[in-house]
């Protein structure tokens, strides 16, 4: 089985998410902004989701171990991939974080060594490489 790489130089931008929040939990995050505890409601948002995830660390960490996740950064390219082709093997992605198929692997690439695909996460990779694994994202 090919090797999976996890590349830690470079920061991949930070996926965006929408949240509802009330008024009242709203006002309160401007007031702790307006008197300087954080530089924005984004700064207090990130803060309290790292804090809450803190608490569960332990289940996290179990849970991946587990559920054999890869933990981070995980890239796929045309060479790992034709690897796996030439060794007749299937790939089972499982990543918590961020799965990275690299642009220049086509459909068929994808199609022939990908058997499924689990992000828990983001996964980038082209329009054309997404949609060809569709029924295989779980």
């Amino acid at each position: 089985m090919p090797k999976k790489s996890a590349t830690l130089a470079t920061k991949p931008a930070d996926e965006k998410i929408t949240i509802n929040v009330g008024c009242v939990d709203l006002g309160q995050i401007d007031l702790l902004v307006q008197e300087g505890f954080y530089s924005n409601r984004s700064d207090l948002i990130r803060t309290a989701i790292r804090n809450h995830l803190a608490t569960h660390a332990e289940t996290v960490r179990s849970t991946v171990a587990r559920k054999d996740l890869a933990l981070g950064i995980q890239h796929y390219g045309v060479a790992e991939l034709e690897a796996a082709k030439a060794a007749r093997e299937k790939l089972q992605i499982r990543v918590l974080g961020l799965a990275v198929i690299a642009r220049d692997v086509s459909p068929a690439l994808a199609l022939a060594t990908i058997e499924s695909i689990t992000v828990l996460g983001a996964l980038h990779a082209s329009a054309p490489v997404k949609a060809a694994l569709a029924g295989r994202l779980r």
